[in-house]
């Protein structure tokens, strides 16, 4: 069917997408080749389609005058050669194999060389996954071929790209990979700022909770000072077995109503008090969605999407999921969605399990339904918000990613903290994991205690589990691992400050919460340590991955860059740089360590979700560093420096900055001796304050020789 001008026209007003075309000047063709200089770093390289060369965006390339470098061009009968101020790309007309120099030297983009990105899911995964390619490389060159991707129109809707033609884009960034990632987010459009609530803990389990039984839960958390931020509800919330007959599952696993939009009464009687309670609560919510099986005749919202998409409701003729129809994409969210974003439901988690195909060629439903749904989720100002599956090249513009089901299993855990930083390397900061695992687990708490300590330093902490698993309630584990995850959630709430400010770093700066060590360090060491992160600007994290010996401690190998000292934030062990390390930890502790100079922001310890930042606790670690908190109402710049005898802590918040008390303590240094706040009071080791400009000062302990060191890294190789 035809769409209707009024459609088109709606599309257009709500789903338009900036993008900017490449200028003239940063062109040059020959023959049935283009070249594009978009940045001084990366080259696309285009065959001419059948119908000329596409200048139209792309799912994945948006802003392709992002920049204008200055380049020369040299060609010959074989090659074209382009030079910038900071790399050259030597590309065969033949082949278009192209050869990238930068300052680790000359090479071409090879798989073996690239240091991976991420992968769609880890549905059914036990320990492995294969990982696709990023744009970083060990050799300084990668390439991505964009010849399969749809581009975007003018009206906002995909079309297939014409037929024939290569569309590359080779990415000279060296061992820069900061600035690389900088550059690539330019190109294919930064992430998003999160909300605060995304980042504090979710609860989540597929379940048939009653909204009564949801509540209790709620409450039973709130009375066991567990603080969480997003209530999830999975797909039971609609009608998922008592559907007609004449519709089946699609397979075993699945039920008749995998897809549903008509609220369950009888485990929800009254669907706007339940998430009215909720937000009593302090909860922000998100609603699971299967959109596959589009719209049927038994659905509340059927008749309406029935005359939206020229469907006759008598004949009870279901409404096919399609993204690719304009009258259908505007009434799924008009019909099926608002109304209950106006009854308090915050964000969709949209689990989408079924494949790439549509009915357009190399549209895959999935991107789309995140591309449209992040669109329509920032209607009016508001902040975007999904959580789904990851669909490619460009998705860290549609966060958050929802990883998928795996099996509890020790081997799961394992992979996760490698998976979820070499993510970085495709610009896709926000892993989602199901935190303890999602299906056939036996309920191991020791297993469950360090998969929440890694959720806690990870970019999204949501715990979840199937219906048939062992659900995820820390008092479920025994009384050990009660106490070490209900400590571990209360930390990751309190940690908020230091979280939001790195969502800014993220969506300002293109710097990820979560990265590989070379993205810091560039030496051989920092290759060598795959599940080994730096979280934020100041946390080097490796999470615990195996199970205690008898004499109750795990073994964890950890390397401790040079050029600084790190401080264990649960122990206090101070460990010099430069050295490789292999560290115990009992069950309740895990390697965490703060970089010295650094401020760790928290929040005050109290009870309950808020995510207020009015009362705060600053760690301070000595050394020189610098940190600036960042709030919805202004920033705080925080300075320290260290002589050696003494620790001073310089506090300096902008004018508009909203008023705040802060209790700073010296993590590594000796009560304090003097402050200069007016107004503070001094409390042992830490001093609270009313915000305003001034500075603390800390003594430095005597220095005593390190306990525990071991022979520094490139000794040990």
């Amino acid at each position: 069917m035809a769409a209707s001008e009024k459609a088109l026209n709606d599309i257009r007003r709500r789903f338009a997408v900036a993008s900017e075309p490449t200028p003239a000047e940063c062109i040059y063709t020959t023959g049935d080749l283009r070249f594009s200089v978009l940045t001084e770093r990366i080259l696309r390289v285009e065959k001419r389609t059948e119908e000329g060369f596409v200048d139209a965006p792309s799912q994945r390339f948006l802003h392709r005058g992002a920049a204008r470098p200055s380049f020369e061009v040299t060609e010959d009968a074989e090659s074209v050669k382009i030079v910038t101020p900071s790399a050259s790309f030597l590309t065969c007309k033949k082949t278009l194999k192209t050869a990238c120099t930068t300052p680790v030297g000359t090479a071409y983009p090879r798989v073996k060389d690239n240091l991976g990105g991420t992968a769609r899911t880890l549905d059914g995964t036990a320990g492995f996954v294969k990982i696709g390619q990023g744009v970083m490389s060990r050799s300084g060159a990668a390439c991505y071929d964009d010849s399969e991707s749809c581009i975007i129109g003018e009206d906002a809707m995909l079309h297939p790209r014409p037929a024939g033609g290569r569309d590359l884009y080779f990415f000279a960034f060296g061992h820069d990979y900061r600035g690389g990632l900088r550059e690539f987010f330019a190109l294919t459009g930064y992430p998003p700022v999160l909300p605060k609530f995304a980042l504090g803990n979710w609860w989540s389990r597929y379940h048939a909770y009653t909204a009564e039984e949801y509540l209790a839960l709620m409450d039973e958390f709130a009375s066991r000072s567990l603080p969480f931020t997003v209530a999830t509800v999975d797909m039971d919330w609609h009608i998922v077995d008592d559907v007609p007959k004449e519709f089946k599952p699609h397979n075993p696993t699945q039920c008749a109503g995998w897809t549903g939009y008509t609220f369950n009464r009888q485990l929800f009687p009254d669907p706007k008090a339940f998430l009215a309670e909720l937000k009593k609560r302090g909860l922000a919510v998100t609603f699971n969605l299967h959109p596959r099986d589009g719209v049927r005749y038994y659905e509340e919202q059927y008749e309406a999407m029935a005359h939206a998409c020229g469907i006759d409701p008598a004949t009870r003729r279901t409404v096919e999921f399609d993204l690719t129809d304009p009258e259908f994409l505007t009434a799924y969210f008009d019909i099926l969605h608002h109304p209950y974003e106006a009854d308090g439901v915050d964000f969709w988690w949209i689990d989408w399990q079924q494949g790439t195909k549509s009915k357009m060629k190399n549209a895959d439903p999935l991107w789309m339904l995140n591309h449209y749904h992040t669109l329509d989720a920032g209607r009016d100002g508001r902040t975007p918000l999904i959580l789904s599956r990851y669909a490619g090249v460009g998705s860290h513009r549609y966060p958050i990613g929802f990883s998928g089901d795996t099996f509890v299993c020790w081997r799961s855990l394992r992979l996760q903290p490698r998976f979820t930083a070499t993510a970085a390397n495709v610009g896709f900061t926000w892993w989602s994991h199901d935190i303890g695992g999602h299906m056939f687990g036996r309920g191991d708490p020791e297993l469950y205690a360090r998969w929440v300590q890694f959720g806690v330093f990870s970019p999204v902490n949501r715990l979840h589990s199937t219906k048939n698993g062992h659900s995820k309630e820390p008092w479920l584990y025994g009384a050990e691992a009660e106490k070490i995850a209900s400590d571990m959630l209360r930390l990751r709430h309190r940690l908020l400050p230091y979280l939001f400010t790195a969502n800014f770093a993220t969506a300002e700066e293109g710097e990820p919460v979560c990265r590989p060590m070379y993205y810091d360090y560039d030496e051989d060491m920092a290759y060598n340590v795959p599940n080994e992160y730096m979280f934020g600007p100041s946390l080097l994290v490796a999470p615990v991955l195996t199970k205690m010996k008898s004499d109750g401690f795990a073994r964890t190998p950890v390397w401790f860059p040079a050029g600084s000292a790190w401080t264990n934030i649960f122990t206090g062990e101070r460990i010099p740089g430069g050295r490789f390390k292999v560290v115990e930890s009992a069950l309740e502790t895990m390697p965490v360590y703060a970089r010295e100079g650094s401020v760790i922001p928290l929040l005050a310890e109290r009870e309950g979700n808020s995510a207020d930042f009015s009362e705060l606790e600053v760690l301070v670690y000595r050394g020189t560093g610098s940190y600036r908190l960042r709030d919805e109402e202004g920033s705080i710049a925080f300075e320290v420096s260290c002589d050696g005898e003494t620790v001073r802590l310089d506090i300096k918040p902008t004018s508009d900055c909203k008023t705040r008390t802060i209790k700073v303590r010296f993590c590594d240094a000796l009560p304090l001796e003097k402050q200069t706040a007016a107004g503070a009071s001094v409390e042992e080791d830490c001093v609270t304050l009313p915000l305003s400009e001034c500075a603390i000062v800390a003594r430095v302990p005597e220095q005593k020789a390190e306990e525990g060191e071991s022979e520094p890294a490139e000794e040990k190789k």
